[in-house]
């Protein structure tokens, strides 16, 4: 398992305190497209990076059961606490797993597996292909896997960075439901263009009526990115024929420097 893995769980257990608040309002195409996506499949569907149950609670409400696996207990246990609030048929429907998408093993199928973003996160090529090759261990012989990623735009990147340096920005703000306070987020990005990484420090900074810091914590993460047809290829090496890319949850063409949002269907291991 990688030595990455404990900052990782501290990073995620940090973002879980104020992940609901943070996401709250966002757009929720990303949602009803895997409600769609997991009804065609049907159960049991696996998603990799449930979170607080953000995407994961509406699709057992549409009547599909799922597993949802997580790295950080702290969302986890945020998960479960909106679970308990749910009718029992749909509290049934659900099953929380601690567990890394590099390692893990549920000893189960799956008609669908979604990796929700956080393939992102995955720093080097070998835990890339560790992670969809165990992927492709869950997956029933007709199984879909749906891949979320992040498109790489030098350009845009390059012109968030400072020729000195990491450089503090001003990225969004949301409002904390707890205190109704406003919290602003500032954010400084370092890239490594070689090994295409992305390193990222946010700070959270919660500010008063009068508009002065109460408070204020930050963390820093380390992403990698990758290109259209390096995921396409890393697909194909891993055992999936990809059925289709999209640039939206509309199903809209691709387009360079947004999402990626590939469906791929399990293909049998080729011996010898």
């Amino acid at each position: 398992m990688s030595e990455q893995i404990p900052d990782e769980v501290a990073h995620w257990n940090w973002e879980a305190a104020f992940w609901d608040d943070y996401t709250a309002g966002a757009p929720a195409d990303d949602v009803q497209f895997l409600i769609e996506e997991a009804q065609a499949s049907g159960s049991p569907v696996l998603e990799i990076g449930c979170g607080t149950g953000r995407s994961l609670i509406p699709i057992a409400k549409a009547g599909v059961a799922i597993v949802g696996l997580d790295l950080s207990p702290l969302m986890l246990a945020k998960a479960r606490e909106k679970i308990a609030k749910l009718g029992a048929d749909t509290q049934q429907r659900i099953e929380l797993v601690e567990g890394d998408l590099r390692d893990f093993s549920l000893g189960r199928e799956f008609r669908l597996v979604t990796v929700t973003y956080v393939f992102f996160f995955l720093t080097s090529p070998e835990d890339q292909r560790q992670a969809l090759r165990g992927i492709h261990r869950h997956l029933r012989d007709d199984g879909r896997l749906i891949l979320i990623n992040v498109d790489p735009k030098p350009e845009i990147i390059a012109a968030q960075l400072s020729p000195v340096g990491m450089c503090l920005q001003k990225a969004t703000e949301y409002v904390r439901q707890d205190t109704g306070q406003r919290v602003v987020v500032w954010r400084a990005r370092e890239v490594d263009f070689e090994h295409q990484l992305l390193t990222t420090l946010e700070i959270h900074e919660e500010l008063d009526g009068e508009g002065r810091t109460v408070r204020r914590e930050h963390n820093a993460l380390t992403s990698r990115f990758s290109y259209r047809y390096e995921m396409q290829y890393l697909l194909e090496l891993c055992g999936y024929r990809v059925e289709a890319l999209y640039g939206d949850f509309r199903r809209g063409t691709f387009k360079a420097g947004g999402l990626q949002i590939w469906i791929a269907r399990k293909e049998p291991v080729k011996s010898g």
